[in-house]
């Protein structure tokens, strides 16, 4: 006979709209220009996504230097570079930015505080492809990178009285509070964003965790190991105090000698990972329990983004 399981199914989880955007215009390039069309990175940080859209005949690179001049090019939804649609635009390339519109408002937001004279202070994971975006909106060294409150000890500022500071959006809220709050106290004449920059798919996913993680006796995070904001979700759970949370990319990554003996175990999603891949971790669960599944609800989601102008042509 089958032991007894309570799944508590995080509401919100999964596809935000920027992720649903831009695999959206991924396809619709696909079908106006036909293949193959060259995506400069990973879409989105799902391999399942990825292979997907591989599959219909997108083409994923690194580096524009990898895509011809003649085929089109779409930029992921982690924003890129100003230097990247300026080079495609010396080499008149036809392309697509996919950067998400919430990732587009923490660019906008960079650029006028430089206008206004400010230096910027980045708060980011180094190396992860939205911070270098969001940096590469600015000249070399108007943009500092902080990652920790330590980072925030050591910082060295042109000048400590003209500053402001942005985020990556796929940030864990309450590590980003502490950092903001170490920034305002070393640097009380800061400028923040005028709404949160953290985006609003982020902030909801880590809430929900934060409900469901009294009730149960395990967390498994469904996502990326390169999705940040899957990895801050497993860490939240965590934080919130989760005795065990693993990130799984598929049911096949389980680790089911774990989760001997636990009564109840939640289920979320990050941003990027499609409801397929929580339906299958689902069914490998039924496989093994017999199950009682409760959904717990914490906000409803009901943005959506246009796609854009050229593919709506």
């Amino acid at each position: 006979m089958k032991p007894d399981l309570t799944i508590y199914l995080a509401a919100p989880r999964g596809f935000c709209a920027g992720v649903d955007r831009a695999i959206k215009v991924v396809e619709m390039a696909i079908e106006k220009w036909g293949t193959p069309v060259f995506v400069r990175h990973e879409i989105v940080h799902n391999k399942y996504v990825v292979d997907g859209l591989r599959d219909k005949g997108a083409v994923f690179v690194e580096s524009l230097a990898d895509c011809p001049d003649d085929r089109p090019v779409v930029f992921s939804a982690h924003g890129v570079a100003k230097s990247v649609p300026e080079a495609a635009e010396r080499r008149n390339m036809l392309y697509v930015d996919a950067t998400c519109p919430l990732v587009s408002k923490v660019h906008i937001e960079a650029e006028r505080h430089h206008r206004d004279g400010l230096q910027m202070i980045m708060i980011g994971h180094k190396g992860h492809p939205e911070t270098v975006g969001t940096m590469g909106q600015l000249p070399d060294g108007a943009v500092l990178l902080v990652e920790t409150v330590e980072d925030v000890a050591t910082v060295q500022p042109d000048d400590p009285s003209r500053l402001a500071f942005i985020t990556q959006t796929t940030l864990s809220v309450d590590d980003a509070a502490d950092i903001i709050a170490a920034l305002q106290a070393r640097f009380p004449a800061i400028v923040g964003p005028r709404k949160e920059d953290i985006c609003y798919a982020t902030t909801n996913r880590q809430a929900a965790v934060r409900e469901i993680a009294p009730l149960i006796d395990a967390l498994l995070v469904i996502g990326a190991p390169n999705s940040s904001n899957s990895r801050r979700l497993v860490e939240v759970g965590e934080k919130a105090g989760c005795a065990y949370a693993q990130l799984v990319e598929r049911s096949t990554n389980i680790d089911w000698r774990s989760l001997e003996g636990v009564t109840s175990v939640g289920i979320t999603a990050g941003a990027s990972a499609p409801e397929v891949l929580i339906d299958e971790v689902l069914a490998a669960f039924g496989e093994r329990y017999t199950l009682r599944t409760e959904i717990v609800e914490t906000a409803t989601e009901n943005i959506s983004f246009k796609v854009p102008r050229i593919l709506r042509a």
